[in-house]
């Protein structure tokens, strides 16, 4: 029987016994005839296909440029259409079972370069000294800028950032003691900008007769503090007078690169792990892709050889 038979009545059963849509039924017909056209090319048929050939035709995805979600997709379609023919007694074995499907790899956060993140606290710093400024504008941007400083300088998630005590502008420590994810306490260092910038917001919320109460942040909310829908939206604002994609800039973009910028300049990744507060390591590996950058220079730089000539 050939394969193009063998696809026919695999459609048939799904048409029938599951009732798949015309939709449906044209995406794996489209998953087939490319399958079934690498089977020919390598000599086989669905009856007699083997482990390594079906292997051979997800690395030939690969080679196309497909992504790992289109080849899982197709995958998927393969082994269905390889467990009806064994079920239904066409096939002697079902070669998909030791086939495992392509990882999705995580998605790169987005990442914002020094000059960037330069270019939005000069934006913040400019609305706090603006002459014309009104006494509410001066303070907003005020706040903005400590917020900025203290977000770049901690690697805070923003919902530990918002709901800070007012006794961190004061500190005379140069670290915060921050509550995370699980209650779980951790230490994240402070600049002398960021404090400088927690102490100035404060110092200006006094000038204007602000009531200081338990938040750094306060805000008419029903937490009290300021919320992070707030943040993100006038932090948007912010990065349309920097000059700045608006879809490029959230509280969550600054926290990368507070963590990338950090790599890049050597620290260990286990050291950022803990800043971050992450509890397992696999999840700040997301941030490998700089290592490996750094590595390769590295290597380029440092190593004896790395000058000589082939």
């Amino acid at each position: 029987m050939s394969g193009a038979r063998h696809a026919s009545l695999f459609l048939d059963m799904l048409a029938a016994e599951r009732g798949a849509s015309k939709n449906t039924l044209d995406a794996y017909r489209r998953d087939l005839d490319d399958y079934l056209a690498y089977l020919k090319e390598a000599g086989g048929q669905p009856d007699n296909a083997t482990s390594a050939v079906v292997r051979g035709f997800m690395a030939s995805l690969e080679e196309r440029g497909l992504k790992a979600s289109s080849a899982a997709r197709r995958l998927s379609a393969v082994r269905q259409f390889h467990k009806f023919l064994y079920v239904e007694g066409y096939a002697p074995a079902d070669p998909t079972a030791a086939v495992s499907a392509p990882k999705r790899g995580r998605a790169l956060p987005k990442v914002l370069s020094v000059a960037e993140v330069d270019r939005l606290l000069r934006v913040a710093y400019e609305g706090v000294g603006h002459p014309q400024a009104t006494p509410a504008d001066r303070l907003r941007a005020a706040r903005m800028a400590c917020l900025l400083e203290l977000l770049y300088a901690t690697g805070l998630r923003v919902s530990e950032l918002i709901a800070l005590p007012s006794s961190a502008a004061r500190t005379r420590d140069r670290f915060l003691v921050v509550r995370g994810k699980g209650a779980k306490e951790r230490l994240v260092p402070l600049t002398e900008a960021a404090r400088d910038a927690a102490r100035a917001y404060l110092a200006l919320m006094e000038e204007q007769k602000k009531a200081v109460g338990p938040w750094l942040f306060p805000a008419d909310s029903e937490s009290g503090h300021l919320t992070r829908q707030a943040f993100a939206r006038d932090l948007k604002a912010v990065a349309g007078a920097a000059g700045l994609r608006a879809d490029k800039v959230s509280p969550h973009v600054l926290r990368h690169a507070f963590a990338s910028h950090l790599l890049q300049n050597g620290a260990d990744l286990r050291v950022v792990q803990e800043l971050l507060g992450h509890s397992d390591i696999s999840t700040t590996q997301i941030y490998t892709h700089v290592l490996d950058e750094r590595l390769k220079s590295m290597v380029r730089d440092l190593h004896p050889l790395a000058e000589r000539e082939g």
